[in-house]
């Protein structure tokens, strides 16, 4: 099923934010639908830094190719802002698109970009990011990539600019809306009583971020048609790891963390390695 087929149906889309090969099958195995490649969690993983404009398109098209290869399931992508003007929005929309992407979200702030849920954030002209979106939409090789708006105006310009961003940007041509940060329940339930029904929504949830942390149910109540959790993987797995190093270097070993980790072969099974060495061996004869 195409991501814009499953967005027609009534129940909401959970799309776990991903960073790897690795995270990507463990959230297929787990029975997501889709996945979110998220630039935040590529950027605090590949990179060590903060969400703050550092990751490039091609290290976040390079990422996209590889769980690609590994899961066949719609990816949503961060596109920040499209990488520039709207030149770079439809050459980002190309390398995304042949990478394997199902949909680009695109924002409209300026640079020095950052995180949705921090402070300071700017933005371009409404009319400048209505021409990204169409210039993307002409760039795209098929109509089933969807293009996901963003506007961060709430935090900027407050709700009401917010909504007429929206409005443009739907205008232009944008297959689905994300109005990010908003600060309260009755704000996501405006978001959804003037949108909803007219257009897919997207919420975003962030762990200690500017928005109630909501269910999946109760955003579907409310009218939301996708919900994604961007960085929770890496902030559940940097948890952890601080821990098992910290249990190392204390005590020389791995065994006071054995019960919080697989051994060799958990993790091979995990991997799927039987199963790739069985099929490396089918061809070993030459015979194909």
């Amino acid at each position: 099923m195409t991501l814009r087929k499953r967005l027609s149906l009534e129940s909401i889309l959970v799309a776990p934010g991903v960073y790897d090969g690795l995270t990507s099958a463990l959230a297929a195995e787990a029975g997501f639908e889709a996945l979110y490649l998220s630039g935040a969690a590529v950027a605090y993983t590949r990179l060590g830094r903060p969400d703050i404009g550092l990751t490039s398109a091609t290290e976040m098209a390079d990422t996209m190719a590889l769980i690609a290869d590994r899961v066949d399931l719609p990816v949503i992508i961060d596109a920040d802002t499209g990488f520039g003007n709207a030149l770079n929005a439809q050459r980002t929309m190309r390398m995304y698109e042949r990478a394997g992407a199902a949909a680009l979200q695109v924002e409209d702030q300026s640079y020095p970009k950052r995180c949705g849920h921090l402070a300071d954030k700017s933005l371009i002209p409404t009319a400048e990011m209505s021409g990204k979106i169409a210039a993307m939409a002409e760039a795209r090789a098929s109509d089933e990539t969807l293009i996901i708006a963003r506007t961060d105006a709430i935090a900027v310009e407050g709700i009401d600019a917010a909504f007429a961003r929206a409005e443009a940007y739907i205008s232009a041509g944008a297959d689905a809306l994300f109005i990010e940060a908003p600060r309260s329940g009755d704000e996501l339930k405006r978001v959804c009583d003037t949108f909803a029904g007219r257009i897919p929504l997207l919420a975003n949830m962030v762990e200690g971020g500017e928005t109630p942390i909501s269910s999946a149910a109760d955003l579907e109540a409310l009218g939301f048609s996708i919900v994604i959790f961007p960085g929770g993987i890496v902030r559940a797995l940097a948890h952890t790891a601080r821990d098992y190093y910290a249990s190392l270097k204390t005590n020389g070993s791995n065994r006071p963390f054995s019960d919080r980790m697989f051994d060799f072969g958990g993790l091979n099974d995990v991997i799927g390695t039987p199963a790739m060495l069985a099929e490396g061996r089918k061809w070993e004869g030459g015979d194909g």
